[in-house]
């Protein structure tokens, strides 16, 4: 059978997106997400723990910038072609979505190269040769996992998110375990900047192995359907550009602003919550299929949906917040050591910023459903400029500190704009108000724990209790999160 007739059957067989199944099918899949998302990110902040320790406070920032800059690279070169992927390939068919994939593959692996060669030759310059030597080897293992993951797309269109969470776990445990190796070993610098290489080939090769007759895995380097792909988006490639700058603009700025340890203490308590910057765009887009559809179809199963997942998104972000001030110290010895424990009020006050980041993914993909891809340009650039003129005259005046305040002033102020934003003209996508005030009650309950003086995950763990409780107890729970705790009707069977 040729790819495309595979292709074809899987999509006649599986097309949820247009069923009453769809909406549980998301909600497992973002669950399943986070969770595959939670245990890569236990593996690599174990490893961090070593790799920091072993690095010290200098050599940290110094492989935080390399990391970050490839990082840059990622987002920067996506063009928003992930996600504009996703959206195709939920309302094509045939012929047309395997091309479609094809070239979405070329165009990013050519477009990913480029990156990686620009930001070694900026590391050269602004760092040395040997930084720009390890922006080279990460940006190499990038190219794996940017080819591995957009092979991916299809398989998140259909709303399989399991495979693609097995997948990212297996990358990030293969990395870990190259990084205790080379830990115990007593290696340098650049072999540390070089694990992402054999994880993300040996991840690529499985997936390929396992699903070449029924994905699409011809790569097509033609530019015609690169404009193709191009042409209608151009505006939220440059939106999608300004966003990977703007999560990215506050460690470049301590970097040229600070000394070496105020970039230390703010590089830690950034990779701890720049993992975590990454949770709302697992939970939205699980549901980012079922937006485009309905954008196209239905916009009062739009409305629906998006009301549905801002309340998802808003109780998780703010158990988040919270649970990050409660366990900072913990969060930061466990990573850094006792060496970094001024990063402690930082990452407290970076917190907040990840929650108001759960809420503002929302409205952005919300925009980006109905094709608002000048208004997403607008607003990302307005963020960015807002961030950068706030982090650099906070970190200036108070270092680390400084940059998460101003960070976290501007990622509030980021998520109350974008509800505007999106339902500007369109007041039938306002969501209800109604969960806010419950979340509230929620959030100042389950701060109890912070006067009780016991273990910070103790602690943690008793506020997430406490939170969940008040939650249930205030009918708070969105039904379709029923979906992943499947209960007995009463016949006895399961729905």
């Amino acid at each position: 059978m040729s790819p495309a007739a595979a292709e074809s059957e899987i999509k006649a067989e599986r097309d949820v997106l247009g069923s009453a199944d769809a909406g549980p099918a998301a909600v497992r899949g973002g669950a399943l997400r986070v969770l595959g998302f939670a245990a890569a990110s236990l593996l690599a902040l174990g490893s961090g723990a070593l790799l920091y320790r072993h690095l010290g406070a200098v050599n940290t920032g110094r492989y935080t910038s390399a990391v970050q800059l490839v990082a840059l690279v990622a987002g920067v070169s996506d063009l928003g072609l992930t996600a504009i992927g996703m959206r195709e390939l939920s309302i094509r068919r045939g012929e047309e979505r395997v091309q479609t994939a094809r070239a979405l593959l070329g165009l990013r692996l050519v477009v990913t190269g480029i990156g990686v060669i620009a930001v070694a030759l900026f590391a050269a310059i602004a760092y040395g040769l040997t930084l720009a030597i390890g922006v080279l080897l990460a940006g190499a293992g990038l190219v794996f996992q940017v080819w591995q993951g957009t092979l991916a797309i299809p398989l998140m269109t259909d709303l399989r998110f399991g495979w693609t969470s097995l997948f990212e776990v297996a990358r990030q445990l293969l990395t870990s375990i190259l990084i205790v190796a080379l830990v115990l070993s007593g290696a340098g610098l650049l072999a540390f900047l070089a694990t992402p290489i054999p994880s993300a080939v040996a991840v690529l090769a499985v997936m390929i192995a396992i699903f070449r007759r029924q994905l699409p895995m011809g790569v097509r380097f033609d530019t015609g359907a690169w404009r193709a792909l191009l042409k209608p988006v151009a505006s939220y490639a440059l939106a999608v550009a300004a966003s990977a700058l703007y999560f990215r603009i506050a460690l470049l700025i301590v970097s040229l602003v600070s000394d070496g340890h105020q970039l230390g203490y703010f590089s830690v308590s950034f990779n701890i919550v720049a993992a975590l910057f990454s949770i709302p765009a697992l939970l939205v887009t699980s549901a980012f299929p079922i937006f485009s559809r309905a954008a196209r179809d239905d916009h009062e199963r739009l409305a629906y949906a998006i009301e549905r997942v801002f309340e998802v998104s808003l109780l998780v972000g703010a158990w988040v917040s919270l649970a990050i001030a409660l366990g900072a110290r913990f969060a930061i010895e466990l990573v850094g050591g006792s060496a970094f424990s001024a990063a402690v009020p930082v990452l407290a006050i970076q917190g907040i910023s990840v929650g108001a980041t759960f809420v503002g993914t929302v409205w952005g993909f919300g925009m980006l459903s109905l094709g608002r891809h000048r208004t997403i340009l607008v607003f990302n650039f307005c963020a960015l400029a807002a961030i950068a003129v706030t982090v650099g005259i906070m970190a200036s005046v108070d270092g680390a500190r400084g940059a998460a305040i101003g960070a976290s002033a501007v990622e509030v102020a980021a998520a109350a704009v974008g509800a505007i934003v999106l339902t500007h003209g369109r007041s039938h996508l306002r969501p209800s108000a109604r969960v806010i005030p419950k979340v509230l009650v929620a959030l100042l309950l389950a701060s109890a724990p912070a006067l009780i003086p016991i273990a910070e995950p103790a602690r943690v763990a008793l506020s997430g209790a406490i939170y969940l409780l008040v939650l249930a107890l205030l009918g708070t729970f969105p039904s379709e999160l029923r979906a992943l705790v499947p209960l007995p009707r009463r016949d006895g069977r399961r729905p």
